[in-house]
């Protein structure tokens, strides 16, 4: 598929890679993507995607997270405030420079994410998020038994798909200050909740709570067979970004 690389500064003042990637044709509406905890934009997910929301008209902008995959600054100092902070610098650069999301998409912790964000886009039209969480305290179950070491010594090395990070402990207070819920119940935008029932990653019944918090227009699609990354059958990417264009179509009028 085509796309272009570019780079915009980030919440904290660091330099974050991005990718737009584009239709062959038309574009028909622009989509902002946020990637899961410790992954990045390149992950094999969400390339697929893209790619099937480009076959609809839909250019995606996608972008790696402060100190993850190409983007500058130290992962140790970020945290879900952060992530927040750097969607809506993703949005003021598409604003300024392409044109501002009408749908914006979010995976595991960045779905979170965007549920927060979203408020703070008046463009948006629709949100959608796959396997997020119901609040930020989930993802600190992966940090196991470090999770003391954080505690009483300020930060530990964990290791998190297999690659070790340094967390500290704002990042731990700072998931633990989060209130997704209340943000879910004051977006007031069509939303789409789509979720794994085994998913061992995010348990489906923050699914459930996402959906009960929102208002209407919401819809929850079932991801029937799908890991948590999506990465078990490539056709699990595939069927997300269908479903992301067939719901979205009714408000972005692709």
């Amino acid at each position: 598929m085509a796309y272009e690389r570019v780079s915009f500064m980030g919440a904290s003042g660091h330099e974050l890679a991005a990718r737009l990637d584009l239709p062959k044709g038309e574009i028909k509406a622009y989509g902002l993507f946020a990637h899961c905890f410790s992954c990045s934009k390149d992950l094999g997910a969400v390339n697929r995607i893209s790619r099937a929301l480009n076959e609809d008209g839909i250019a995606v902008f996608r972008f790696d997270f402060t100190g993850l995959g190409q983007s500058e600054g130290d992962f140790s100092d970020t945290n879900f405030t952060s992530n927040v902070g750097d969607i809506l610098a993703a949005v003021s650069y598409m604003r300024d420079n392409l044109a501002p999301p009408t749908v914006m998409m979010g995976h595991s912790l960045g779905g979170a994410a965007i549920l927060i964000a979203g408020n703070d886009v008046p463009e948006v039209r629709a949100v959608a998020t796959i396997g997020a969480p119901a609040n930020a305290v989930n993802v600190l179950k992966q940090f196991g038994d470090d999770i003391g070491t954080i505690e009483q010594e300020g930060q530990a090395d964990v290791m998190l798909g297999g690659r070790p990070f340094v967390i500290k402990k704002q990042f731990v207070d700072d998931a633990r200050a989060q209130d997704i819920l209340a943000s879910v119940k004051t977006l007031r935008k069509p939303l789409l909740v789509m979720h794994s029932p085994i998913d061992a990653t995010v348990d489906v019944d923050h699914a459930r709570q996402i959906y009960e918090a929102a208002m209407h227009p919401k819809s929850f699609v079932s991801l029937d067979h799908a890991d948590h990354l999506l990465m078990k059958d490539p056709a699990d990417g595939i069927y997300v970004a269908r479903l992301i264009s067939a719901w979205a179509s009714q408000y972005i009028r692709v």
